[in-house]
């Protein structure tokens, strides 16, 4: 989030981001360690929803009516982690398919087309040329408000689940789970109505 805020105030800052990361053995090991626990993350959600249900057996089917108590996002959870992960599939193919892959395909002796590799580091482009869609704009807008709902719930979940969800933390728990959320997400979707302004002047 802090990386891509630089966009919005120095195209040329960014783009040094951009090249310092690039296709590095530190960028590729960071890549491969977040997408391992992606990985792990979806199965285990996979599993825990399959329990649930296991664990209500025909009953859930007598309910009708869903308790106030029960959050939104979490009666969505799966739903919602579904549009996280169309959205991420989307910022892949926007960005990471054109700038690190390149790289990497080249760094390991095979063919990059010359145009492509130039454009490689200039991340700026790529942000300019992604959010200069409405469509996209749209898209990412409503990736960014299921990614919301996705971390607030999934942040005091995690704390309940390692018990640490006693009367007073709990709460805490939320509280921090919400400003976290929302500062993150509100810094990434600046950088997609800036840039989408910015196409229209």
């Amino acid at each position: 989030m802090a990386m891509n805020l630089v966009a919005v105030v120095s195209a040329d800052g960014y783009n040094a981001v951009c090249e310092f990361l690039g296709a590095n053995w530190y960028a590729l090991v960071a890549t491969v360690a977040l997408a391992a626990l992606f990985v792990i993350h979806i199965i285990y959600a996979f599993w825990l929803t399959m329990q649930n249900r296991k664990a209500r057996g025909v009953e859930r089917y007598a309910v009708v009516e869903k308790p106030k108590t029960v959050e939104w996002a979490s009666q969505n959870m799966l739903v919602l982690g579904l549009i996280v992960i169309v959205g991420l599939a989307l910022h892949l193919v926007n960005f990471w398919s054109k700038m690190q892959l390149p790289e990497l395909i080249h760094n390991m002796g095979g063919h990059a087309d010359t145009m492509t590799l130039a454009y490689a580091a200039n991340g700026v482009y790529h942000i300019e040329q992604a959010f200069s869609n409405p469509v996209y704009v749209v898209l990412y807008i409503v990736w960014l408000i299921a990614l919301w709902f996705h971390l607030t719930h999934g942040f005091w979940s995690a704390m309940q689940t390692l018990g640490w969800n006693n009367k007073v933390w709990l709460n805490r728990w939320k509280l921090i789970a919400n400003v976290y959320s929302t500062i993150v997400v509100l810094c990434f979707a600046l950088v997609v109505v800036v840039f989408y302004v910015k196409s229209l002047c």
